[in-house]
């Protein structure tokens, strides 16, 4: 057992310099290290599970966790600073003192944390299609960990839900990479531009690699896919965060053709490490390495196994003087080189160093204050509604007036822990008022005008036909992981129904505002409904729902997931030929209103997918497309069964972002300037990043970008956009959420591409025609 002394000895040496090089520092502190020392900095225990606060000193442990719950006694940010201040103390009484970074999962705000701001889950974030949200986002999260005195987030997660009956496809931003991909600056949200900035916390990706593409959805399953389609759709995110410097890389659960992630020496070190050049730590998930032979508990072979593999610090939470041992033994005994214990502790220090932990240790107080602060929660409320996404509007229903009378029911209408889901104050979440906010319900009180009248019945008891409309806040309940995995049937449950159905009996028109972390099997009741509005799991913020429902915030949000016409259709995704009740990126606006307050007939949806795809009854008659069915067509519940879903509407049909055609130029010059990297490359590959920016005064539709590369690179895949390339020539297009461009505005787009030789940047760029700036 190690005696830890008086910390003063370290003072004054090299690694203690801030004015020295971070690598010098590392090198420095790394050559005073005993094997102890270095062991302990692998190590990672839970808050809860240690034995002894003074085993942190004692076992020079390099890093205590919070899983879902974990809080302190006092579940306020200064009770998380008070809490954190005295761990860290222990750890800087260590002859080295080397101090902990300490993690949670804060994963849509400190969600940890009472009182904190709760932003949407990812799905609904993915359908704002919103990078300088998700950016901002990042920041705010970032602050409120910060002033909550913690320095690591298991976030972002980076996940491409395939499988909607997966427990934690809200955790996703959608089922393709692209989504994810352009949500890469919330790294830079999280972490700032410089890891020792101001409110800078330690970014996570997670989890690699593919654990949204398991077989039927199960979670911490086996993803049974080709590599080239692993590439193709699961590792895209990952490229993108660490070409925006992710510090971390947590490792998942699932399997990748029987192979458990945990100890997969090829996908850690041969790809992530190697061909990526990630040069952050690599962390296993919670009690992770425990999984890779099967049976229960870790033994010495599973820990030698995990670290060859490439993970650098083992998330043990309940077991770490075990885990400490065997890895010492595996040591001693040759089965772990001395050289990837010394690679892991330098990534795990130079993070640290990164961080400034050594020159601030403690918890800065700087950013208590702004822990749920206003200016957050209306970010969250901003994010909110920008996350709804309008699925049906029959009769243009909404917006709702201000005035008269309302009935709203629901067991989601006003229940604060159901609209915020898992991870929320505890791991799996929890139903009731469980952190301080603003319910879906309240919102719609503090949107309606005065005089008016708004009655609340949960079940929907009382309405009658006086009422000018009706919203039910119905759905899923809270869950995580595991207990939120959905093997049968994906329905509604029996008091969602009931209760819509007592509104429906009353002949008042019904909106139905889903609350929920992934698409559900409602085709069979969604004809009897007159509007409906995926609300997803919007957080604490729920006036941003009302935002929408009356009017104040035209709805934007598009489906990132394929909407299925029955359970039996999963797995569904875009482009594998099943047709669903609505398609990826589908999604109504309200119709556009002309100077004399009258919708104009051929007013169309901002956001509606290709017309052949789209469900008829989803958009009122006065606000289809041009190219819809006649308007007496009878409505329908769903699309044409001839109709694919298609991310890109035909070269005919008219955009569906666009203003008033007589204000967009769709040819000849745009005033732009494009600016292209390349992201990361390694061996024959390459990933290019593609900004364009309208620096005009005028929007610019359906366009078109072009260059020719000088020196034969080939695109693979690009997200953000379609693509075509004849030789060395590439042309890109907008997608049905990006096929506008306004101005000030910008768009980002992605790709990977194979190289030989040299790697040289396009010079010039042209846009519908005209040539860009190159920025």
């Amino acid at each position: 057992m190690i005696v830890a002394r008086p910390a003063d000895a370290a003072a004054g040496l090299p690694y203690q310099d801030p004015a020295q090089p971070v690598s010098a520092r590392v090198a420095d502190l790394l050559g005073r290290m005993s094997l102890d020392d270095k062991i302990g900095q692998m190590t990672q225990a839970s808050k809860n599970a240690l034995l002894s606060q003074q085993d942190i000193a004692t076992y020079r442990l390099g890093s205590l966790l919070s899983g879902g719950g974990e809080a302190p006694s006092n579940n306020s940010a200064t009770g998380w600073a008070d809490m954190y201040d005295g761990f860290q103390r222990t750890a800087l009484t260590t002859p080295l003192a080397i101090p902990i970074i300490y993690g949670l999962d804060a994963v849509h705000g400190n969600n940890n944390v009472y009182g904190a701001t709760i932003f949407p889950h990812n799905i609904g974030l993915g359908a704002a299609r919103d990078p300088d949200l998700v950016q901002r986002v990042g920041r705010a999260t970032a602050e409120e960990v910060a002033g909550a005195g913690l320095d690591w987030t298991f976030a972002p997660c980076l996940c491409v839900a395939r499988n909607d009956r997966w427990g934690r496809t809200y955790e996703s931003y959608g089922e393709k990479p692209e989504i994810a991909v352009s949500y890469a600056p919330i790294i830079t949200g999280l972490q700032g531009t410089s890891l020792n900035g101001s409110a800078s916390i330690l970014a996570t990706a997670k989890h690699y690699v593919g654990d949204g593409g398991t077989t039927n959805g199960t979670d911490q399953g086996n993803t049974q896919i080709s590599e080239s389609e692993l590439r193709a759709v699961h590792l895209p995110p990952f490229q993108a965060a660490i070409a925006k410097g992710v510090g971390s890389v947590m490792i998942s659960y699932s399997s990748f053709n029987g192979a458990k992630l945990h100890g997969h020496k090829y996908l850690i070190t041969d790809v992530l490490k190697t061909e990526l050049g990630f040069t952050g730590f690599v962390v296993s998930d919670w009690a992770g390495i425990d999984q890779i032979d099967g049976g229960t508990g870790f033994t010495q072979s599973e820990v030698a196994t995990a670290i060859n593999a490439g993970i650098d610090m083992v998330m043990v939470p309940n077991d770490y003087r075990t885990f400490i041992n065997h890895l010492r033994n595996a040591v001693n005994a040759g089965q772990v080189p001395l050289s990837r214990i010394d690679d892991a502790n330098r990534r795990i220090l130079t993070k640290k160093f990164e961080l400034g932990l050594f020159e601030q240790p403690l918890a800065d107080r700087t950013y208590t204050s702004t822990v749920g602060s206003q200016a957050h929660r209306d970010l969250a409320r901003e994010a909110v509604r920008k996350s709804q996404v309008l699925l049906k509007n029959t009769n243009s229903i909404l917006p709702l007036a201000k005035t008269g009378r309302i009935f709203v029911a629901g067991k989601s209408a006003d229940n604060i822990g159901n609209q915020s889901g898992g991870w929320t104050i505890s791991w799996q979440g929890a139903s009731g008022n469980i952190t301080p906010g603003t319910s879906i319900l309240q919102g719609v009180r503090q949107t309606m005008a005065p005089g008016s009248t708004i009655t609340y019945s949960a079940d929907g008891s009382g309405i009658d036909s006086s009422y000018s409309a009706a919203i039910a806040v119905v759905g899923e309940t809270p869950y995580a992981e595991g207990r939120g995995d959905r093997t049968g049937s994906m329905s509604l449950d029996s008091t969602d129904l009931g209760a819509i159905a007592r509104l429906r009996a009353a002949g008042v028109p019904v909106i139905v505002v889903l609350v929920s972390g992934r698409p559900l099997d409602i085709a069979a009741e969604v004809g009897n409904w007159n509007a409906l509005v995926a609300a997803w799991l919007p957080g604490t913020e729920g006036r941003g729902v009302a935002d929408v429902l009356f009017g104040d915030y035209n709805p934007t949000g598009k489906l990132p997931v394929t909407w299925m016409n029955s359970v039996s259709q999963q797995p569904i995704n875009d482009g594998d030929g099943k047709t669903g009740l609505y398609p990826y990126g589908y999604g109504l606006s309200y119709p556009i209103v002309t100077p004399t307050s009258q919708p104009p007939t051929t007013a169309v949806p901002t956001s509606v997918a290709p017309t052949s795809a789209a469900p008829t009854s989803a958009a009122p008659t006065s606000a289809a497309p041009t190219s819809a069915a006649p308007t007496s067509a009878v409505p329908t519940t769903r699309p044409p069964t001839s109709a694919v879903p298609t991310t890109r509407p035909p070269t005919s049909a008219v955009p569906t972002t666009r203003p008033p055609t007589s204000s967009v130029p769709t040819t000849g010059a745009a005033t732009c300037t494009v600016t292209y990297k390349v992201a990361g490359q390694w061996q024959g590959g390459f990933q290019g990043d593609v900004t364009i920016r309208n620096t005009g005064s005028s929007p610019i539709a359906n366009w078109s970008l072009k260059w020719t590369f000088a020196n034969g690179q080939a695109i693979s895949q690009l997200w953000n956009g379609s693509y075509t390339q004849s030789g060395s020539a590439v042309t890109v297009s907008g997608v049905s959420w990006n096929s506008t461009i306004a101005p000030s505005a910008s768009v980002n787009l992605g790709f990977l591409a194979s190289w030989n030789g040299t790697n040289a940047a396009p010079v010039s760029f042209t846009l519908n025609g005209g040539p860009c700036a190159v920025g």
